[in-house]
Formats: C-alpha cells, sequence, structure tokens
C-alpha cells in the first residue's frame, strides 16, 4: 500500500488525528457537526465550541425550541429590576410585566383596577405597584385559581379568559397560557406576552440559591476584562467562591437538560425550571444527576471544582429567562451574597 510502510503507516495516523482534531475543535468542524446532527435528528455537542467562538466567553447560553411557551417572552424591562420587601414573586413578576406594556395594552388592567378602586398611576409606581399587583392578583383568584389562568384574566381581561377557558376544558386541554390564546381575538399579542414574561420573572424571584447565601461573589454578572484572554467580554453569569467539592443544590424544582463537560464549562449541568427559565451550573468537580432526570428544589445536583477554563475553584451560577443570560443577583430576594476583589474566577 506504501512505498515506505513504516513512513506511510505514520503519515496515515497523523492525517487521521488532524481530521479529528478539525471534526472536533474547529468552527468548521462543530458546523458540520451540528448540521449533521439536525438532519439525523439527533442531539450535538457542537454548541459550547461554537458558543466560544460566536464571542459568548465560551458561557452556556440555552436555546428553547420554536414554538415553546418561552418563546415569546419579550425582552425584560429594565436592567435592574427593584425589589420590593414582602411582595409574593408572582406580584413582582406582575408588576415589573405590566411596565414594559404600551398604554394601550394596559386597559383590562387599569378597567379591573378601578372596580377595586386602585388609581392607575399606583400600578406603576415602583413602591407601590408590588402591592397593587397582588390586590389584583388576589381579586382574581376565587374565579381563576390556576396562576396562569389569573394572569391571562389580569392582561387579556375576564371576559376573554372565561370564553378561552370554556373552550380549552371543552378540548380537554390544560388551561395553560399558550392554550389560552390560541382562543383569544386577534389585538392581545401584547397580553400574551406580557403574561408570559410575568410567569417567567414570577419564577425567578421564587428561586433559591445554589451555594450558602453567605457565599462571597468573586466576579458579578456584566462586562469585565477576561481573567485569560485579556479582552472585554460579557459575563454571563456570576462566580461564587466555593471550595472543590461543595455542595451544589438545585435553586427550584426542574428537569435536567444537560449534564456533561466540555473545555470551557468544564463539568456543566443546566435545569429547566419551566416558563422558560433555566439555570446552569459550571466546572464542577462531580455531576450527581443525569440528562432527562427531575430534581427538586434543594436537591444536591452537583459538587463545585475546577473544570473546564478556570482559574480557581469556584462556582459559575448562571440564570437564562428566554435564552437570554441575566443578572442573578438582580432577583435576589434576600440579602446578596457579598463582593470579594481578586479571588478565582473565569471566562
Amino acid at each position: 500500500m506504501f512505498s515506505r510502510p513504516t513512513r506511510g503507516l505514520l503519515d496515515f495516523s497523523l492525517a487521521v488525528l488532524c481530521l479529528w482534531t478539525a471534526w472536533h475543535h474547529t468552527p468548521a468542524g462543530a458546523l458540520v457537526r451540528r448540521g449533521t446532527a439536525w438532519a439525523l435528528g439527533r442531539s450535538s455537542t457542537a454548541r459550547p465550541l461554537l458558543s466560544y467562538y460566536e464571542g459568548t466567553g465560551g458561557a452556556v447560553v440555552p436555546r428553547f425550541p420554536p414554538g415553546s411557551p418561552a418563546s415569546p417572552l419579550p425582552p425584560l424591562v429594565g436592567a435592574a429590576p427593584v425589589l420590593v420587601s414582602g411582595a409574593p414573586p408572582l406580584a413582582q413578576g406582575t408588576f415589573l410585566a405590566l411596565k414594559g406594556l404600551a398604554a394601550e395594552a394596559r386597559a383590562p388592567v387599569h378597567a379591573l383596577a378601578g372596580e377595586l378602586g386602585l388609581a392607575p398611576g399606583a400600578l406603576l409606581d415602583e413602591a407601590k405597584g408590588p402591592e397593587a399587583a397582588r390586590r389584583l392578583l388576589e381579586a382574581l383568584a376565587p374565579e381563576f385559581p390556576e396562576e396562569e389562568v389569573r394572569l391571562a384574566a389580569l392582561f387579556a381581561g375576564p371576559i376573554p379568559t372565561r370564553y378561552a377557558l370554556a373552550r380549552v376544558t371543552a378540548e380537554g386541554g390544560t388551561p395553560s397560557l399558550e392554550h389560552l390564546a390560541r382562543h383569544w381575538p386577534s389585538g392581545l399579542e401584547a397580553a400574551t406576552g406580557a403574561a408570559a414574561q410575568a410567569l417567567a420573572l414570577a419564577t425567578a424571584f421564587g428561586l433559591a440559591w445554589p451555594v450558602p447565601e453567605h457565599t462571597p461573589v468573586s466576579s458579578p454578572f456584566g462586562y469585565r476584562l477576561h481573567p485569560v484572554l485579556g479582552t472585554r467580554k460579557l459575563h454571563t453569569g456570576v462566580d461564587l467562591v466555593v471550595r472543590e467539592g461543595s455542595e451544589v443544590l438545585a435553586v427550584a424544582e426542574g428537569r435536567v437538560r444537560r449534564a456533561s463537560e466540555d473545555a470551557v464549562n468544564g463539568r456543566v449541568l443546566i435545569i429547566d425550571h419551566g416558563r422558560g427559565v433555566t439555570t446552569a451550573y459550571c466546572h464542577n468537580s462531580e455531576l450527581l444527576v443525569r440528562p432527562g432526570e427531575r430534581v427538586a428544589r434543594g436537591a444536591l445536583v452537583a459538587r463545585s471544582g475546577n473544570t473546564g477554563r478556570s482559574t480557581g475553584p469556584h462556582l459559575h451560577y448562571q440564570l437564562a429567562l428566554s435564552s437570554q443570560p441575566v443578572d442573578p443577583l438582580r432577583f435576589r430576594t434576600r440579602s446578596r451574597p457579598p463582593p470579594l476583589a481578586g479571588t478565582a474566577g473565569e471566562p
């Protein structure tokens, strides 16, 4: 086969190694792998590598499939949600979603507020808004006990929601926001988006913390100078200073979407909590759950470590709403962890 068998075998082995490297460690190979997986209807491991070259700093940014309930979620209202002490998560999320609505789309909410004697201005007030939202939701609770139906009645109005609920019930479907919106008249698209946003925000406000509350933060969310590459990049989570092997807990009930390892995130875990909310836990030393497994709030899901592209033991914790990374510290209803400068971090 070869004129010089030893040299020929060596050249052949090197060629195979180059092809393997190109297939697994270059953008072109990752694109081919993703295209092949899509054509065959299989999952692909190319996403972390593509994320790195797309400039996301190697952070995991979960993607939701088209048509999922999370897909219509509009951008978050402002960069820093205002936390009101004692406000229930659903009321806080409803208040922020209401602030993002155009004035004409607030008509059903204003009508309900008028029946309760609430001034329209109170609904958008930073201090009074969450309490006003709580009162509106409580007024709708006797007729609409399910949260999604109650939010539908708040943003779209009780009459369209009663009609939609009757249709969904007659069809034997689940009274979810997605099913109700299919039976609403045209012109209520903004109400659908606002209700979906309120659900996602409420879920985020209700999350626990993956490590003890007092754990210091070595690197917060936002743009920063990359500790390895030396360039300015978006840090899509928070780095929490914990010793290697520390317990990592699920911040809410959910289903494990990913439990694997890559060169950037190390041993990484992604949990889908529903309503467009996912959390990611990166650089672990050990993963204790598998993809598809359901986990309870507070369940031990991993042990922290120093795997992947990391400069020291820590946990990179990330929160995403409808595939958009957001600052998890903005949704802390308890005291925030203290900052700690000059400690280990990751891209």
